[in-house]
């Protein structure tokens, strides 16, 4: 889920172009004796048709072209050998380029299928490593709703009863019934297997979406948090929860990079800003740092530094971000510790 589906190229000059050179082979099929097999060249039709087709109109296209031929030889009897295998020939050339595009997109879409359901186990997995702190975070608005439910029964049992206390208090509990509730539905909408449609949102609240779900992992491991979110961000067009979960890989990932480091020597800074490409994100650590090595094959598949780590997160990052069209790095950060950079592209005015 997190990748980019296979679709089909909406510019008009596919479908055009298409038609033209359908209807160029088929006039010079017609109107010319030349001893050759002419409609091999439909064959050309149908990969064009490949770039805007989905697989029932590059099948329908297959048989369009087929369909041709026959007109064009009825239209001109050629009654001679060659005729017959030159007509052979083409609709054997069709047929065989028609099957494989069809098996191609049906391996694009079977490639897609896979990416977003190794990247829902990433992202579960994720999560998983945050449990406690994802339950603590639940658990202490639960703990407050309990105690604030308590002291407005204490204040509607007074003689007089104290209204106004116990509205303060009942206030706190919905307040605090509501951090809750928004715990468990960013849980539920990461660890969600289908895709979000893409539409335009701020990535500043997605951020602060996901420092909220890691804010006791956080503090557990006594990290002090910088935060450094530029207001007024253009906004971008993504797909939130997959996008989160990039921003929680790389906040986890620099939680497990400093945990050899001293408590006084471990800080997190996560920065969002404008950059030449558009919306920028840096999440920055003060762990052992990357070698040369390190930041060479970093994003590969199943290539890592933890000792039990897949090698899989920052390549489904990787794959994520280039799915919005964006770009994602990683550099040394002096004296030590790692950058993260992405940028995304941000929507133009007017568009």
């Amino acid at each position: 889920m997190p990748f980019k589906r296979p679709h089909f190229n909406p510019t008009p000059l596919y479908p055009v172009a298409a038609i033209v050179l359908a209807a160029t082979i088929f006039t010079v099929d017609t109107i010319t004796k030349l001893e050759i097999a002419i409609p091999v060249f439909y064959t050309a039709v149908i990969l064009i048709a490949a770039r805007f087709c989905n697989r029932l109109g590059i099948l329908l296209t297959g048989l369009a072209c087929i369909g041709l031929i026959f007109v064009s030889d009825l239209l001109t009897p050629d009654s001679s050998l060659a005729g017959v295998i030159n007509t052979a020939i083409s609709i054997l050339a069709i047929a065989a380029t028609a099957a494989l595009v069809l098996r191609v997109k049906a391996n694009e879409q079977e490639a897609y299928e896979a990416r977003a359901q190794l990247s829902h186990v990433a992202r579960v997995t994720t999560l998983g490593e945050l449990a406690a702190s994802i339950a603590h975070e639940v658990n202490q608005p639960l703990t407050a709703t309990v105690i604030n439910s308590n002291a407005s029964l204490r204040w509607l049992s007074a003689e007089p009863p104290n209204l106004a206390e116990a509205r303060q208090a009942i206030e706190n509990i919905r307040r605090d019934t509501e951090r809750a509730a928004g715990v468990v539905a960013r849980v539920r909408a990461l660890a969600k297997r289908a895709p979000m449609p893409k539409s335009p949102l701020d990535i500043n609240e997605v951020i602060g979406e996901i420092l909220m779900l890691s804010a006791s992992e956080i503090r557990q491991h006594q990290i002090a948090l910088s935060v450094d979110l530029r207001p007024g961000l253009g906004r971008i067009t993504g797909d939130s929860v997959q996008l989160g979960q990039v921003i929680l890989n790389l906040i986890v990932n620099a939680i497990d990079a400093m945990e050899t480091n001293p408590p006084g020597e471990r800080q997190l800074t996560i920065r969002s800003g404008d950059g030449a490409g558009g919306v920028v994100v840096e999440v920055s650590d003060t762990g052992p740092g990357l070698d040369a090595d390190a930041v060479k094959h970093l994003f590969n598949a199943f290539y890592t530094t933890k000792t039990s780590g897949l090698g899989l997160g920052l390549t489904i990052s990787r794959t994520i971000i280039e799915s919005h069209g964006g770009q994602i790095s990683a550099t040394p950060r002096e004296p030590h510790g790692a950058t993260f950079t992405f940028t995304l592209p941000a929507i133009r005015n007017g568009a």
